[in-house]
């Protein structure tokens, strides 16, 4: 028994090495390109790490490209996104989960049906909104329409927190004199920076990769967000590999700096919302 249990331990860390190193390939062949010299690009054909290794690619994105703007139009965007939805996310939630109230059921029902059409289908329809208000070229429409798409599940997600959290926390805070509001800002707030978090990282996460919304509704690259802007690295006859690689590794700096300021509750806050939703 001994034997089977340690033959069943080294292929359970087996499997889990094998799909981490899946998981991982595509972002180690994304560095190792990014580093890669144009000259050797194609003539070392397939090799795990090139004969010689250069920063020429990483230079010419951040000194010869428009990639600096498109960094920070996302980083306004996506920034402003999460902070926006969470904010509503978290309001709707706790009434979602604390009053019930005329037309609940309605307003619930809506929500998820915003949710089951393909935003293919939505996309001339958003545009012919926005237009008219000035909105399709600019940093504030690409708010507003993520906002719009995210605040859904971000409310089922903020609800599912509080309805894992006793109502009786709030009764003994108004007893002794709170409001509602306080009761929530004071007591039930921070009982919930684990859901707030993976809020965060999830819409935050969305709104930096987004690409068909980025792609339609802006036009120039004044307020090209970064997804859109790797794409001006292929060209009618050729696709600059190495300045592509080496913008998309610098594109996962923020969202990897993001994560690690949040990892303390965002496992937390993953875990309670799979086993109370």
């Amino acid at each position: 028994m001994t034997g089977k249990r340690i033959l069943s331990t080294l292929a359970h860390r087996m499997a889990i090495l094998a799909y981490v190193a899946f998981a991982l390939f595509p972002l180690y062949w994304l560095l190792k390109v990014s580093v890669t010299p144009n000259n050797l690009l194609y003539s070392e054909g397939i090799r795990m790490w090139p004969s010689q290794t250069s920063f020429e690619h990483f230079e010419f994105v951040l000194r010869h490209s428009e990639f600096p703007t498109f960094f920070k139009n996302s980083l306004i965007v996506s920034g402003s996104t999460a902070v926006i939805v969470t904010v509503l996310a978290s309001l709707a939630g706790y009434a979602m989960s604390r009053f019930n109230f005329r037309g609940k059921y309605w307003i619930v029902t809506l929500m998820l049906l915003t949710q089951m059409f393909p935003l293919v289908m939505l996309v001339a329809p958003i545009f012919k909104m926005l237009s008219p208000l000035g909105l399709t070229n600019s940093l504030t429409g690409l708010v507003i329409v993520y906002t719009a798409f995210n605040v859904p599940f971000a409310t089922f997600l903020m609800q599912s927190f509080f309805d894992g959290i006793p109502k009786d926390l709030e009764e003994a805070a108004m007893i002794d004199g709170a409001t509602q509001f306080v009761a929530f800002r004071q007591i039930i707030l921070p009982l919930t920076l684990p859901g707030i978090a993976a809020t965060l990282g999830f819409v935050f996460t969305a709104a930096w990769s987004e690409l068909l919304f980025s792609l339609m509704l802006i036009s120039g690259n004044d307020a090209a967000t970064f997804p859109v802007g790797l794409l001006s690295f292929v060209s009618k006859f050729s696709v600059d590999f190495g300045q592509m690689m080496a913008a998309g590794v610098m594109a996962l700096i923020p969202a990897c700096l993001f994560f690690l300021l949040i990892q303390r509750y965002l496992v937390q806050g993953l875990t309670a919302g799979a086993v109370k939703g």
